[in-house]
């Protein structure tokens, strides 16, 4: 039985979000997305570090740009302690060509295109869209969620400071 939950997120209008509402203290979902060069990425690829879950509606608006871009710094500065991870809907050459333009080098892109399933496991495929919503999830080096940020609203960003404060305490 798949869980839809009416609407949880506004993008011009209120949208339905296929997929449970995760909470801090959950087992992170198991996902498979496909990378930059259209090979596939793991949730196992991460294991054994603290991971931050950024996802976004599409690289290629503002907001999502600025998270993207934000969470590519703070990679920068934790180095190897750390994975990041941004999750989107965008084909992965759309993800390519925009992290070759703005010199994103620091944060795994991960594309949900092919069957949304990371979207349908952590709650953020937006049914009528087939996209993202937008949400920040950090997960420990054990693979449990301990910080879990659905947006309500398509233009507001993450609580960044909120997420890297759950972050440093994994370090």
């Amino acid at each position: 039985m798949t869980t839809e939950r009416a609407n949880a997120f506004d993008f011009w209008g209120p949208r339905t979000l296929i997929g449970p509402a995760l909470s801090v203290g959950d087992r992170a979902p198991v996902f498979t997305l496909t990378g930059l060069k259209d090979e596939a990425i793991h949730n196992d690829k991460f294991a054994g570090k603290p991971l931050v879950i950024s996802v976004i509606p599409s690289i290629d608006t503002g907001v999502c740009s600025k998270q993207t871009r934000r969470f590519n710094e703070e990679a920068a500065r934790l180095g190897d302690h750390v994975s990041i991870l941004t999750v989107s809907a965008d084909l992965p050459f759309a993800q390519a060509r925009w992290c070759g333009a703005e010199g994103i080098n620091n944060v795994v892109m991960g594309s949900d295109y092919k069957d949304m399933n990371f979207g349908d496991a952590y709650g953020t495929h937006i049914k009528d869209l087939r996209w993202e919503s937008r949400a920040v999830f950090v997960v420990d080096a054990n693979g449990t969620i301990r910080y879990a940020e659905y947006v309500p609203v398509g233009g507001q960003e993450p609580n960044y400071d909120a997420a890297l404060s759950t972050l440093k305490t994994l370090l």
